[in-house]
C-alpha cells in the first residue's frame, strides 16, 4: 500500500528503478525480489497483470511474469565472461550495444500486454511508451524501447517462416530494422526470448537461422538501402566461387556445366557456396544407375544435419521421403524442393533427433541412408503409414487446421500457408494429398512452435504453374483440412 500514484510519479523512485536496470551485477537477482514480494506488480501495474498468467499451449512452459524474468536473466548472461562458451556469438554483440539497460527494459516490458486482448505486440508498445516517457527517456531511447517491445517476435518469425537466401526478404527485414544498433538490441532480445520460452525450444537450428537473418541484414545495413542486392549478382557471385572451388578440387569444366545444365538459377541462390559444391561432387561421382543418391553431412552450417537426395522426380518422393525420416525418429527441420528442367529433384532435409541432437555416429548415418535409398527404389513397398505415437500432452492442445492462399505468387509458384497441431507423420500426409491432387512442391518452409506446425508451401499444379482455378484450391484446401484434422 506505500507504493501509490504518488510514489510511482515521484521523480527520485523513477531514478531508482532505472538505476538498478544498469547495475553491473544483481539485476535478475534484485527483479526477482521485487516481484516475488509484489513490489514489481504495484510499482507497474501492468506487469501485475501478467504475475501468475497462464500461457495454454505447449510452446511456452511458464507463467508470463516468470518467462519475462528468465528472459532477463538470459541477457544478463550475454554480458557475462563465465558463460562466454554458451553463445558467444551474442555475448559479442552484447559488448557493442551502448545502452544494456535499454534491453533490459525492453525484456521486462515485451509481454507486458498479454492476456488484454488483441496484439500484445502493440499494446505493448504503447505501455513501453508511457512508461519511458514517465521515466524521462530521451526520444531516441524511447523509441528504441517501445520498436523492441513492438516487434519483438518478427527476427523469429522471418527466420522461422521466409526464405531468408532471398535479397528481397534481406532487405524488405533490413528496412524494419533501419539501423545496424537496433538489429543489435533485437537480436539479443530474440535469442532470450526463445530461450526463455521452453527448454527444448532451442537447437543448433534456431541460433543457425537467426545468425544467418543477423548477418545477412547487418550486410545489407552496411551496403545501404538504398542500394539493395542484386539477384542476378548473387547468383553470379554464388557460381563463380562454387565453379573455382570444384576446378580446385579437380573437376573438370565438362563435368561442372554438366551437373549445373538443368539447375535453374535460383539453386544458387537458395544454397549457400559450400552446399552447391558438395552437391556437385556427389551428383558427378554418381551415374544415373545409381540413382537415387541418398547423401548425409553430419556438419552443416544451417545447424542440422543435412540429408540430400538426387533421383528422378516423382509425385510420392516428398511423402515417403518424409514418412521415412520420421519412422526413423527424425525431425524435420527444414526442405528445400527443387526440380531440374529434366526431371530430377535436389531435395535437401535439415533434420535433428527427437531430442533435438544432432546424429551422434556413423552407424546412425548409414543407417539413415540405406533406409531412405531403399524405400525410394522401391516407393509402391514403402509404408507411410508413421508409427510414432503422438505425444499424451499434444492430444490436449489440438489447433484446428487452417490453409491460407497468399495473394501474391512467388517466384512462379502459389504460397500455401498451413497451420495444424504438429503430429508424427504430418508432412508425408501433406505430400499424399499432393501427390493424390497432381501438386507439385517447389520449395517448403518448415517450422514447428510448440504444439502448432506452421509450415509453407510454394506449390504448381502439374504443368509447373501457379494453381490459378478456384476449384483447385478449395479442393486441396479441403482436402489436406479433412486429413489432418482426422489424425490429431
Amino acid at each position: 500500500h506505500l507504493i501509490d500514484d504518488a510514489f510511482r510519479d515521484n521523480e527520485q523512485a523513477q531514478k531508482l528503478f532505472m538505476a538498478i536496470l544498469r547495475q553491473p551485477t544483481g539485476i535478475t537477482h534484485q527483479l526477482r525480489r521485487m516481484n516475488r514480494y509484489g513490489v514489481l506488480a504495484a510499482y507497474m501495474p501492468d506487469f501485475a497483470n501478467i504475475v501468475g498468467r497462464m500461457q495454454y499451449d505447449l510452446f511456452h512452459i511458464y507463467t508470463v511474469d516468470e518467462h519475462t524474468l528468465f528472459l532477463i536473466r538470459n541477457l544478463r548472461r550475454f554480458a557475462l565472461k563465465k558463460h562466454y562458451n554458451e553463445l558467444p556469438f551474442c555475448n559479442d554483440i552484447f559488448e557493442v550495444i551502448p545502452k544494456p539497460e535499454l534491453l533490459f527494459l525492453a525484456g521486462l516490458l515485451h509481454d507486458i500486454a498479454k492476456g488484454k486482448g488483441g496484439d500484445h505486440s502493440l499494446l505493448g508498445e504503447k505501455i513501453a511508451y508511457q512508461f519511458c516517457t514517465k521515466h524521462h527517456l530521451s526520444q531516441y531511447d524511447t523509441r528504441l524501447v517501445t520498436g523492441l517491445v513492438r516487434n519483438h517476435l518478427i527476427m523469429s518469425m522471418t527466420a522461422q517462416r521466409k526464405d531468408i537466401n532471398d535479397p528481397d526478404v534481406i532487405h524488405e527485414f533490413a528496412k524494419k530494422m533501419g539501423t545496424e544498433e537496433f538489429l543489435n538490441y533485437l537480436y539479443l532480445l530474440t535469442v532470450a526470448d526463445i530461450r526463455a520460452t521452453n527448454n527444448s525450444l532451442w537447437n543448433s537450428w534456431k541460433d543457425s537461422l537467426l545468425r544467418t537473418l543477423y548477418r545477412e541484414t547487418r550486410r545489407a545495413l552496411r551496403r545501404g538501402l538504398q542500394n539493395p542486392f542484386d539477384r542476378t549478382d548473387e547468383i553470379q557471385s554464388h557460381q563463380n566461387q562454387a565453379h573455382n572451388s570444384l576446378l580446385k578440387l579437380g573437376l573438370d569444366e565438362k563435368t561442372i556445366k554438366r551437373v549445373w545444365a538443368e539447375t535453374s538459377a535460383d539453386y544458387f541462390l537458395r544454397n549457400s557456396v559450400e552446399e552447391c559444391i558438395w552437391h556437385t561432387l556427389a551428383i558427378a561421382s554418381c551415374p544415373d544407375s545409381n540413382l537415387p543418391l541418398v547423401f548425409l553431412r553430419p556438419v552443416s552450417k544451417r545447424g542440422g544435419v543435412e540429408i540430400f537426395v538426387y533421383a528422378k522426380s516423382s509425385y510420392d518422393l516428398f511423402a515417403v521421403t518424409t514418412a521415412t525420416l520420421d519412422q526413423l525418429g527424425l525431425d524435420i527441420l527444414d526442405a528445400r524442393i527443387m526440380t531440374t528442367s529434366g526431371g530430377y529433384v535436389l531435395n535437401s532435409f535439415q533434420v535433428l533427433e527427437q531430442n533435438g541432437e544432432k546424429i551422434g555416429d556413423l552407424v546412425r548415418e548409414h543407417a539413415i541412408s540405406s533406409k531412405l535409398r531403399q524405400r525410394l527404389l522401391a516407393p509402391e513397398d514403402s509404408s507411410l503409414i508413421v508409427t510414432r505415437r503422438t505425444d499424451r500432452q499434444l492430444k490436449h492442445f489440438k489447433t484446428a487446421t487452417q490453409v491460407i492462399y497468399h495473394s501474391s505468387s512467388q517466384n512462379g509458384c502459389t504460397v500455401l500457408e498451413l497451420i495444424s497441431t504438429n503430429r508424427p507423420g504430418m508432412l508425408s500426409i501433406i505430400g499424399q494429398v499432393f501427390s493424390q491432387l497432381n501438386i507439385q512442391i517447389k520449395n517448403a518452409k518448415i517450422a514447428t512452435i510448440g504444439e502448432r506446425a506452421e509450415d509453407i508451401f510454394y506449390i504448381t499444379d502439374v504443368h509447373g504453374k501457379p494453381l490459378e482455378s478456384p476449384e483447385q484450391k478449395e479442393t486441396l484446401k479441403q482436402t489436406l483440412i479433412k486429413l489432418l484434422d482426422k489424425t490429431t
